[in-house]
């Protein structure tokens, strides 16, 4: 073998063993894979909103929201939730297509839709439209006051048909949670929306199809009960469609002689609906 020829083959020799030991070392690790999704966060986030509507059942204020719309003016809310219960909500421009201002209140006698003094109302006065808690005919119903009257029970029942995601509103305080209806219903049990909580239970933001909620201020606190902003009266209630033309708002609101007095909780409305039905 020629002199240069062993040294070469001994290096040769040592590296090819080390080569076959490497060969029989343990096999590699396998690749991280990503863990499979898991439904706990939707779980989570509708639990963290049952938490927070259920403080909102027992929340008693005082409160002003401020009503965002597109192509309309801003507009002041005012919310009463009363210690026993009772409850008040003001809406400018929820009757008569923008032009009456009304408020809607409950308490131990019923629920009233009352008239509130302005431009294209002069008049107060309020007429019982329902029993307490009973569903009110939506020509009437300006939607303002269920996100602090019955929808918080909604978000509690884990039984209603609702998709429920943490969410993010501009601007808004507290926890946010964007919640959708599941069910194919024609009357779904809320409005769509984002819905955002302070700790306490506080609405502080709700943007609905009808407009975003605000809440302006600090609450304050609630009275023992709610005084009906005026009278109570003998006249069909305001519906939230303006009148037709020619027609004035004195006929709208006569009260008809074949039953359609309100003494009951039932208003027979302008188009033969039933004020306390539906």
């Amino acid at each position: 073998m020629h002199p240069g020829v062993a040294p070469l083959f001994g290096a040769l020799l040592i590296a090819g063993t080390a080569l076959l030991a490497g060969c029989g070392s343990a096999a590699p690790a396998p690749a991280a894979t990503t863990p499979a999704p898991t439904a706990s966060q939707p779980t989570e986030a509708r639990d963290q909103l049952a938490a927070l509507a259920a403080a909102a059942q027992d929340r008693h204020l005082t409160a002003v929201y401020t009503l965002t719309a597109p192509g309309q003016p801003d507009r002041s809310i005012s919310v009463v939730r009363a210690t026993d219960r009772s409850w008040r909500v003001d809406v400018p421009g929820g009757a008569l297509g923008g032009s009456a201002d009304v408020s809607l209140a409950q308490n131990g006698a019923g629920v009233f839709q009352c008239a509130l003094p302005s431009a294209g109302q002069p008049e107060s006065g309020c007429v019982r439209v329902a029993e307490p808690d009973q569903t009110l005919d939506p020509g009437i119903d300006p939607r303002m006051r269920h996100p602090f009257t019955d929808w918080p029970e909604v978000l509690t029942d884990r039984q209603a048909p609702l998709a429920v995601s943490a969410a993010a509103l501009p601007g808004a305080q507290g926890a946010c949670f964007a919640v959708e209806s599941t069910s194919a219903s024609v009357s779904p049990p809320l409005d769509p929306g984002i819905y955002c909580y302070a700790p306490d239970g506080t609405l502080t933001a709700a943007r609905l199809p009808a407009g975003t909620l605000t809440l302006a201020g600090t609450p304050t606190a609630a009275p023992a009960t709610v005084a009906l902003p005026g009278p109570v009266v003998d006249r069909e209630p305001l519906r939230i469609a303006a009148p037709p033309p020619g027609d004035s708002t004195e006929n709208s609101e006569a009260t008809t002689e074949d039953g359609g007095s309100t003494e009951n909780g039932g208003s027979t409305g302008a188009d033969g609906s039933t004020g306390a039905g539906g």
